[in-house]
């Protein structure tokens, strides 16, 4: 569950590495966000190799979707799975895709939420 103040990875190639989240979307007192969420972040810090080339600068605030999370969830068959880290793919005002890739992968959760844009990018489904 990622709430404010959570540093997150950027999962696409927009140049961010790092991003901190400032606020969570959807209800007025809404604490956390899970897969699918979409959150507002603030980049901390860039890539090294794409500091020139990069789509974002360094605090810059853009809006995000949450593509992994450490927490544990449970399909319907029964099994579960767990992933290794929390990630962000950033977004733009209009609910584009920043960057041009989705490094790893994404769960099905997403097609789900009709987020079918970012499952197109993406390396493979969970």
């Amino acid at each position: 569950m990622i709430q404010q103040e959570s540093i997150l990875k950027v999962a696409d190639n927009s140049g961010a590495k790092t991003v901190k989240c400032i606020k969570v979307l959807g209800g007025f007192k809404r604490r956390y966000a899970s897969l699918g969420d979409l959150i507002v972040v603030s980049v901390q810090q860039l890539r090294n190799k794409s500091k020139s080339t990069s789509k974002v600068l360094k605090g810059g605030v853009f809006r995000a979707l949450v593509v992994r999370t450490k927490k544990r969830y449970k399909k319907r068959d029964g099994s579960l799975f767990l992933l290794e880290e929390n990630a962000v793919a950033l977004i733009n005002k209009q609910g584009n895709p920043i960057g041009t890739r989705i490094l790893g992968p994404i769960p099905k959760i997403l097609k789900k939420k009709k987020f079918m844009k970012f499952v197109s990018l993406s390396v493979g489904l969970i």
